[in-house]
């Protein structure tokens, strides 16, 4: 696990944000083995719930194993994601 100084974050909804380079995987919770998943780290207090109340519809893996819960959809967080990715290698390009 490398520290940089410069840490991105990704906008979860409602004010949360998740550092970029930390994320392993982003996920649709509706399967089975993500119900678990969501079960387990719960168990284990890995779970960080930010969905504010609302239904859960993405979840995120860290690399540190936490999993979180996010209300905005699996697509767009992904979406998010790589737009600021490519934003970064614009940037580095100049």
């Amino acid at each position: 696990m490398s520290k940089t100084t410069d840490s991105r974050l990704l906008n979860i909804g409602f004010g949360n944000s998740v550092v970029m380079d930390r994320i392993i995987a982003i996920v649709n919770p509706s399967s089975a083995p993500m119900k678990r998943l969501k079960e387990e780290a719960k168990g284990s207090k890995l779970l960080i719930d930010a969905t504010q109340g609302r239904r859960t519809r993405s979840i995120i893996v860290t690399d540190s194993n936490h999993i979180i819960l996010s209300a905005i959809q699996a697509e767009t967080i992904a979406q998010r994601f790589t737009s600021d990715i490519y934003k970064e290698e614009e940037v580095k390009e100049k």
